[in-house]
């Protein structure tokens, strides 16, 4: 591209440009292709709660029926908001995501809500989760990073709650320092291990679907699972998080939302 400009009171002088320079003054660099989004997209809905939170929902639900059944909702609700946010993403073409959708949609004051919760509560919440995850499943291969190995012995703030600081809290605080450093050396090595961390977490989620079928297969427990699918066995009673609202709500078993 070619711009012509008056250098000292002189005849106009054509001086070649880089396309790339003017575009990277008008707006946002590009840099992020169509595999660095899908794997971004990727690596925000397979967290690591799917191998967390699988065992909790057996635990809760009781069958094998009510653990499908809950993959499977949420499986759904996932598809529709991604539909959504799909048709949002074209409808309002701007940087700024559920806020720009919130404020367009609502006011100004839900989208100004929405930035400070994901910011405060949301997004730490669930940075925290995955760091947590990490120094847990670190700590199988290596024992020394132990959630009872202390630092900081609790102080307890009342009947439940306590501070204290484990072996296995402060690897997950390093871990995301260590990440958000990386971050902030630019776009191209953030893309780059998200790329990585995505591909190796997707890539071992179909070893193990391959492996539990061709490998691990126990024709035993197939047969068991699906001949009682929806019968509730040993289910872990669910009760509200709150002391003060044990008075006021039933404590409600997951055999009984079944059999009701």
């Amino acid at each position: 591209m070619l711009h012509r400009v008056r250098q000292n009171g002189m005849a106009d002088t054509a001086i070649p440009v880089r396309e790339e320079a003017i575009r990277s003054e008008a707006g946002f660099v590009r840099a992020i292709g169509l595999f660095d989004g899908t794997m971004i997209v990727v690596g925000s809905m397979i967290g690591s709660g799917i191998f967390i939170v699988a065992a909790d929902i057996t635990r809760q639900t009781g069958s094998a029926g009510g653990l499908l059944l809950t993959w499977i909702l949420t499986g759904v609700l996932t598809l529709s908001a991604a539909l959504s946010y799909g048709e949002l993403a074209a409808m309002f073409p701007r940087a700024g995501g559920q806020y720009i959708y919130l404020r367009e949609a609502y006011s100004p004051l839900w989208g100004f809500l929405y930035g400070w919760t994901l910011f405060l509560v949301i997004q730490t919440g669930t940075i925290a989760a995955v760091a947590v995850g990490f120094a847990r499943y670190l700590g199988v291969l290596f024992p020394s990073i132990s959630p009872n190995t202390w630092i900081v012995h609790p102080i307890n703030l009342g009947s439940k709650y306590a501070l204290s600081l484990s072996v296995q809290q402060l690897v997950a605080i390093l871990m995301i320092l260590f990440i958000t450093f990386l971050n902030t050396l630019g776009v191209r090595l953030g893309k780059l291990i998200q790329n990585i961390f995505t591909s190796a977490k997707t890539l071992s989620l179909v070893g193990l679907i391959i492996l539990g079928i061709f490998v691990g297969r126990n024709a035993a427990a197939i047969s068991d699972n699906f001949s009682h699918l929806w019968t509730v066995r040993d289910a872990q009673p669910l009760e509200p998080g709150l002391g003060f609202l044990r008075g006021w709500l039933p404590t409600v078993t997951a055999a009984a939302a079944f059999s009701g």
